[in-house]
């Protein structure tokens, strides 16, 4: 079961993305308040890591019990541990490393990166996958994700499920991605059947050269010609744009 999108537009990328840190803390706040652990996927991107950013300065952050929150992410470059281009480096530059004291190390459930033992993206797809279902229950591949972070390109993939690409059609949990047509060329991501288990699924994006790509997935474009249509969540499918980004919606878009 998929929910009606939703779109709230801000006025420029820097607003959207202290918007969408404080949206972020409030919205693990109030869950737990009703249970406990949360999951919550993150997103690289410069929008991705500059929400990631304003909410390691907000002061939000404290009301968060961090002990009960695991992190994981919805995709991942596949190359060395601490490489600068890899999602999982720039975020605990922005935020997780503030964490330290508040996050257990346990907690943070990054996709392995390449070394001698984690030779290709398959492998490291694989292992991700059982860490995922390490944490599911009831017989599912990956955990109940309170809120799964989405970027979007200019041509309207999320994660590292681009327009076209064989990985559109994965099936199970995860896979590995080759001939990204963004570089790197070799990825791990999320599936759309690891996506759309998701209870709150947020695509964020910025920026004019997005603005065909929000209005195509807003019109309910085929996944294969815009992924990010195909990126919905069980209880609610939240699109946080700015005013450029949202420039080609008819009728035009009320800013927030």
């Amino acid at each position: 079961m998929t929910t009606p999108r939703e779109v709230v537009v801000h006025p420029d990328a820097e607003v959207l993305a202290q918007a969408t840190a404080a949206r972020l803390l409030v919205a693990l706040v109030d869950a737990q308040s009703h249970r406990a652990p949360l999951h919550v996927v993150l997103t690289g991107g410069t929008v991705g890591i500059r929400t990631l950013a304003a909410a390691a300065t907000s002061p939000v952050r404290d009301a968060v019990d961090w002990s009960q929150v695991h992190v994981w992410w919805g995709d991942e470059r596949f190359l060395p541990e601490g490489d600068r281009d890899r999602n999982e480096t720039q975020a605990r530059d922005a935020l997780l490393t503030a964490l330290a004291d508040a996050l257990p190390a346990e907690n943070v459930h990054a996709v392995p990166a390449l070394d001698t033992l984690v030779t290709t993206p398959e492998a490291a797809a694989e292992a991700y996958a059982t860490e995922l279902a390490r944490f599911a229950s009831d017989h599912a591949d990956v955990p109940a994700f309170d809120v799964l972070l989405l970027g979007m390109g200019p041509d309207g993939h999320v994660a590292s499920l681009f327009p076209g690409h064989p990985a559109l059609g994965a099936l199970g949990a995860t896979t590995g991605v080759h001939g990204s047509p963004k570089p790197p060329p070799l990825r791990v991501s999320l599936t759309f059947d690891a996506i759309r288990t998701a209870r709150q699924v947020w695509v964020v994006a910025a920026g004019s050269e997005k603005a065909d790509a929000v209005a195509s997935a807003l019109a309910s474009a085929p996944v294969e010609t815009t992924p990010a249509a195909g990126a919905l969540g069980t209880e609610r499918t939240l699109w946080l744009v700015d005013a450029a980004a949202a420039a080609g919606l008819p009728g035009g878009a009320t800013t927030a």
